[in-house]
């Protein structure tokens, strides 16, 4: 009888301790998603002993790379400027106390979408660099992903290596995936 008791009291304490935890993710989830948790910004650089890169500091390092590169580094810099751009509009509209729940859930929507397609870039980036191709860059758009790479990759497998890394990662048809030499 005593040994079923503390089994019980047991089983109501871990009970207890999964719903409180799960409650507390719940709000902490909520308020990230409102705009008050902003200490973290979408696709900033962070190094090692400092806290966010900033355009300038963007600047110099595509300014430092050589000719070959100054393209993939141009591109990164304005799709960062982009993407920085379309998360501070988001995070105006979701401030706006003005603003209508339609226009929040829209801006909280774009926002989660953007998430999602930064990873997913950085996902397939990392694939193709670690599949031996020197630069590259992922775009994903609707229902499409472009994927450019120096010339010095190209070899005849790979179009299928590419294709292949970008499948992994999205669920788009075969033939919406462009490779871009540059």
């Amino acid at each position: 009888m005593k040994f079923q008791k503390r089994h019980i009291v047991l089983a109501s304490l871990i009970l207890a301790l999964s719903a409180a935890v799960f409650i507390n993710w719940q709000f902490s989830d909520a308020q990230t998603q409102q705009g008050k948790e902003v200490s973290k910004e979408l696709g900033a650089a962070t190094y090692v002993n400092s806290d966010t890169a900033t355009g300038d500091e963007i600047a110099n390092v595509a300014k430092q790379t050589s000719a070959g590169d100054e393209y993939f580094a141009k591109a990164l810099l304005e799709r960062e400027q982009a993407r920085d751009k379309a998360i501070e509009i988001a995070q105006d509209t979701l401030a706006m106390a003005d603003s209508s729940d339609d226009a929040k859930t829209v801006a909280v929507e774009q926002l989660n979408k953007l998430e999602d397609n930064i990873v997913t870039e950085s996902s397939i980036e990392s694939i193709l660099k670690g599949k031996g191709f020197s630069q590259c860059l992922c775009n994903i758009s609707e229902n499409s992903c472009t994927v450019t790479i120096s010339k010095g990759d190209v070899s005849k497998n790979a179009p299928l290596i590419i294709k292949d890394a970008v499948l992994s990662q999205l669920e788009i048809d075969f033939n919406d995936i462009k490779i871009i030499e540059v």
